[in-house]
């Protein structure tokens, strides 16, 4: 008589897996379920800890990485728990339009690092910022902004806003009687970036937050220049923080991603509503990207923002350029500023080229950018590896040339995102254009 072969380990580990789906698929998991039985112990941690440890949830196979849960919906017991988890859909787990496992951890993480309440995250930053506008915002109404913006937020309150009925006041971010100046009856937010996209310029948070209580409105700061290793807007007096976590967030260019953090009745009663049913909805992947990429966020911020101050130095003082924009280096013009609110000067380092036309400086500054072999030639930013960016004609391209030269941006201008690389060997790359 023949033995019975033994079971394989595959086959072993396939009975588990079979066992385990026998014992709990008549049990749908709620976020409960998901709770790390050492939350608590996070409380009063650093920053650096956070960034590594919050948020993070087991399923019943205790892992150590965080679960990426690739499901577009979630099963119910019986058609009447089915209604009951429909009813608290923001509590509960039933489509990942409305929520997710995995998103919901990289909410939570962010809200700690952000010293908020709660977190929405949305499938990129401009989507953040569209959902915020259109939750809090309806025809008739008004927000003050910063003229000093992405291309894309000046595009959207400038020429899409106003289709909607929704208006937009820009102002000198650094004149605080231009802000309260452009207060109307009708104006329901403040909106600013800090530092600005590109030039760099920094705004009081805690003097602008002042105003835009006395005018009622709601306060929103864009952080994704500081990230929360740099800067906590919150605690500064901003109502909510946006981010487009496809920057110093994932901090590898692999991945889109935007965040609102802030007060928890704001963002459930008004945000979430709109994200569940608008669909502008951030993937269980792309969460677990992040997750990821905040782990190392600010070991990478540390180098980077060293790197970048030296650059600032160097490029200051070469001939061939005009002026630089960066918030380290005394010369800026809200340098004591950007030192009181910011741990660094971040790692964005803006500079003007010197020429005689717009043609001119055009022509050096795209020398520059094409004389070099390191640096990515690319619209995106925080990234570990440097890149270089003409605002005049991609980022800034699409709004008309009287924005752009109200908000500061000349044919001159290059924005330049500092990595990892070794920064003499970054200095030599940009030599070349710069001595062409």
């Amino acid at each position: 008589m023949m033995r019975p072969a033994k079971a394989t380990t595959a086959h072993n580990c396939t009975c588990i897996w079979r066992l385990n789906e026998h014992a709990t698929h008549r049990r749908t998991l709620s976020m409960n379920d998901f709770l790390h039985p050492h939350d608590g112990d996070l409380q009063g941690l650093s920053s650096d800890t956070l960034a590594v440890r919050a948020g993070t949830r087991r399923t019943p196979f205790n892992e150590h990485s965080e679960a990426l849960l690739l499901t577009s919906s979630f099963c119910f017991d019986s058609a009447a728990q089915a209604a009951e988890r429909f009813a608290d859909s923001e509590n509960s787990f039933t489509y990942s339009r409305f929520t997710n496992p995995t998103v919901s951890m990289f909410q939570d993480r962010l809200a700690a690092l952000e010293g908020g309440e709660a977190c929405i995250a949305t499938a990129s930053g401009m989507s953040a910022i569209l959902s915020i506008v259109l939750s809090v915002l309806q025809a008739g109404e008004h927000i003050v902004s910063s003229r000093s913006l992405f291309g894309s937020t000046l595009g959207m309150f400038a020429q899409m806003l106003p289709r909607l009925g929704i208006t937009t006041t820009f102002v000198d971010p650094s004149d605080l009687q231009a802000w309260r100046d452009a207060v109307t009856p009708a104006t329901r937010m403040f909106f600013v970036e800090t530092p600005s996209n590109p030039l760099t310029e920094v705004s009081d948070i805690e003097a602008v937050s002042r105003i835009a209580k006395q005018a009622g409105a709601l306060f929103v700061v864009d952080n994704c220049f500081c990230s929360p290793a740099l800067q906590q807007p919150l605690k500064l007096g901003a109502d909510v923080v946006m981010h487009s976590a496809t920057k110093y967030l994932d901090g590898q260019g692999r991945v889109l991603g935007g965040a609102l953090v802030g007060p928890r009745q704001l963002l459930m009663e008004k945000v979430f509503p709109f994200v569940r049913s608008a669909g502008p909805t951030l993937s269980a992947f792309n969460a677990w990207v992040l997750l990821k990429g905040m782990e190392t966020l600010h070991v990478r911020l540390e180098r980077q923002c060293a790197n970048a101050l030296e650059l600032a130095r160097w490029l200051e003082a070469h001939p061939a350029v005009n002026r630089v924009f960066y918030p380290g280096l005394q010369s800026h013009p809200q340098h004591v500023l950007a030192r009181r609110q910011q741990r660094a000067g971040g790692a964005i380092v803006s500079f003007e080229l010197k020429g005689d036309s717009p043609e001119q400086l055009r022509a050096n500054a795209w020398r520059v950018i094409d004389g070099t072999r390191i640096c990515s030639i690319t619209g995106n930013l925080g990234d570990t590896r440097t890149t270089l960016t003409h605002p005049a004609t991609t980022t800034h391209a699409r709004i008309t040339p009287q924005a752009r030269a109200a908000a500061g941006i000349t044919e001159g201008l290059i924005r330049m995102s500092v990595g990892l690389e070794g920064v003499d060997d970054l200095k030599r790359d940009l030599e070349r254009g710069l001595n062409g």
